[in-house]
């Protein structure tokens, strides 16, 4: 046993071995003798009595690859963590992660991102949850709240309610890097290198343990050495098991954790059964789907199996994709009556990111059905419809609940004439909480050096404020002038034409040229029509234009985001940016992936840039006998090969 161990954690026995290297009390790592009698691998830390504080990423690495000393009450000191050959230190936020040079461990800087805005929103749900136990959180650096408007006007009424609730501050007080015996329980299911989960631990206030889980061997050894080189073991305990296990043995009321954070490479699916069982009352759920050829319509088929909706390939794809997975979620918490409520949803780059809670109630259970729609998307035009899965009626103090009653539309699109393609069912309510995105954003903005990503996560966030909340998915300009075969409307133009029209519209986070709006397709496609013949381009107009619009750019077309000019797309951070290539315990994929993308780039290696190369190929239409070109065809024609083919 020894020997099996010290070839799976060599770091944990020389620390046995050696005296000068062995942990103080509390801070040591050991076996679980449970788990050990199970042949579960599973390291756990011990608190100490005292709560030592954490150090920062510049305290804890002092240049050499040495953890920096950590003053405790006694002065006792933390154990120097080396590294170990091929390693190198990655720095991020207030984290300093020793990491493999192979590809042993997953790692992706992109995610930086994700990561930042996951401990945005982790710190004001633990200022919002803490405040009810009598714990105040205390973020280094943040500002006096100030309330975050959009418009021009301030709203004095919010100002009022911030002075107010800021004036009851709570007797007990948690920081970054402590201990809080009444804070919250946060488990990474999939922690890889375990970046996240020592992030959590040194910026997010008010915690009370962090477990940061791998099925991985490796990767929970360097989740274990990088709690000691953060100087965070009093926070963090590094598991070595099965996430799904993991969370259906913590199903038990007492044993739920607080927030759940699943950043799994690929699909979650998997996961969200033992998720919504193992997350407690109004508890925090973190989701990211990387699966996105999937969710996009890729493969409909695939997307029913894993998430119980059919994706189908349309301009709102990403949307739908975020909708999908709320429907997902909402699904599975409906089996154990409880259900979700959508926080923040964004749709970014190569991936999707969720953040919901999730309470228990046997009335509310009964609205999700109301709650889910089908989706009827025009293969022609592109004009979309959503028909609810149920129907939920108020009958004074009681709800009455029905079959819905369709389908919205007829057997081929009145605008187009061509058939309906049916999706979902997909989420059809909010999938923002606009109230609590509000003060993620105020607390950005009143603390912008504390990400990386500040401005970004700001724009993204004011775009959210500005979407409208109770309408789903949404068009691009750029599609609808396609179908129209016409030049397309910048924005504002289009913008206005719908405010001038009397209807509601805005952006959206997840697509550049996105058009929201509650507009009925008739009267989207009207405006189309005009654009044409305002345009000029009268010969193209084959339907009758019904009514006019005005294309006269509005003031409030253009809203404050863009007004502003906010960072609200990614750009291009580095080449080869995208998903990168799954983690293998043999490592040295990484150092290969380019070479093999470039090796199947193309049919033929060496690329054919005169016509007269084309000789050398034999021409398949003359095997087939139905080459018309003879001897002025390109490629080549053996008669003879092609007998004997014949022959055989």
């Amino acid at each position: 046993m020894l020997v099996r161990t010290a070839r799976l954690f060599p770091f944990i026995i020389s620390h046995h071995l050696h005296p000068s290297r062995t942990h103080s009390a509390g801070h040591g790592f050991r076996w679980s003798a449970a788990a050990a009698s199970r042949g579960v691998r599973f390291m756990e830390t011990e608190v100490p009595a005292s709560n030592p504080p954490a150090a920062s990423a510049e305290d804890s690495a002092d240049g050499t690859g040495q953890s920096a000393t950590i003053s405790t009450g006694d002065q006792e000191k933390m154990p120097s963590v080396g590294l170990l050959p091929g390693e190198t230190v990655v720095k991020e936020g207030k984290a300093a992660i020793l990491f493999p040079s192979a590809n042993e461990v997953f790692y992706n800087p992109v995610q930086e991102f994700n990561r930042d805005l996951t401990c945005a929103v982790i710190t004001e749900f633990a200022r919002e949850l803490l405040a009810q136990r009598g714990v105040k959180v205390v973020v280094p650096g943040e500002q006096e709240r100030v309330v975050v408007s959009l418009s021009e006007e301030t709203n004095e009424a919010e100002a009022q309610t911030e002075e107010k609730n800021g004036s009851e501050e709570p007797a007990v007080t948690a920081a970054a890097g402590e201990r809080c015996e009444r804070g919250l329980r946060v488990l990474e299911g999939l922690a890889a290198s375990g970046l996240r989960s020592v992030r959590f631990a040194l910026e997010v206030p008010g915690l009370q343990s962090v477990t940061a889980n791998d099925f991985s061997a490796k990767a929970a050894a360097l989740i274990a050495r990088n709690a000691q080189y953060n100087g965070v073991s009093h926070l963090l305990q590094a598991s070595c098991r099965d996430a799904s296990m993991l969370m259906y043995d913590m199903r038990a009321k007492k044993d739920r954790y607080d927030v759940i954070d699943l950043d799994p490479y690929g699909s979650p699916a998997s996961f969200l059964d033992a998720a919504v069982q193992s997350v407690s009352e109004g508890g925090l759920l973190c989701i990211t789907c990387t699966d996105m050829a999937v969710m996009a319509g890729n493969s409909g088929e695939t997307c029913y199996s894993k998430y119980g909706s059919v994706s189908i390939k349309a301009k709102y794809c990403h949307e739908m994709a975020l909708r999908i997975i709320l429907h997902s979620l909402d699904q599975r918490a409906g089996v154990y009556q409880r259900y979700i409520q959508p926080l923040l949803s964004v749709s970014v780059d190569f991936y999707i990111r969720v953040f919901v809670r999730v309470f228990t109630g046997q009335a509310t259970v009964k609205n999700s059905a109301s709650k889910q729609a089908l989706v009827y998307n025009c293969v022609g035009c592109g004009a979309f419809h959503l028909q609810r899965m149920g129907r939920r009626t108020s009958n004074g103090k009681h709800m009455k609940y029905s079959a819905a009653t369709g389908p919205p539309v007829g057997p081929e699109c009145e605008h187009c004439g061509q058939r309906h393609q049916l999706g979902g069912p997909i989420w059809a309510e909010s999938i923002h909480d606009l109230e609590f995105v509000q003060k993620v954003l105020s607390a950005v903005l009143g603390n912008p050096c504390r990400f990386g990503t500040s401005k970004r996560i700001e724009g993204v966030l004011s775009m959210v404020t500005e979407e409208l909340e109770d309408v789903p998915l949404y068009y691009t300009v750029d599609n609808l002038s396609s179908t129209m075969h016409c030049n397309t409307p910048s924005l504002l133009q289009f913008r206005s034409a719908l405010l001038h029209a009397g209807h509601r519209v805005s952006l959206s986070h997840a697509c550049k040229n996105a058009i929201k709006t509650d507009a009925p397709p008739a009267a989207i496609w009207d405006i189309m029509r005009c654009w044409v013949n305002f345009t000029g381009e009268k010969e193209k107009l084959f339907f009758v234009i019904l009514n006019t619009a005005c294309f006269t750019v509005r003031e409030d077309a253009n809203p404050q985001s863009r007004k502003r000019h906010l960072t609200r797309f990614q750009e291009n951070p580095q080449a080869f940016w995208g998903p990168k290539a799954r983690a293998k315990a043999g490592g040295g994929i990484s150092a290969d992936l380019q070479d093999k993308r470039k090796k199947f780039q193309n049919k033929r290696k060496n690329q054919i840039t005169d016509s007269s190369q084309l000789k050398t190929f034999p021409c398949k239409k003359f095997k087939q006998g139905t080459c018309t070109h003879g001897d002025e065809c390109c490629y080549f024609h053996d008669s003879e090969q092609t007998n004997e083919q014949k022959t055989e």
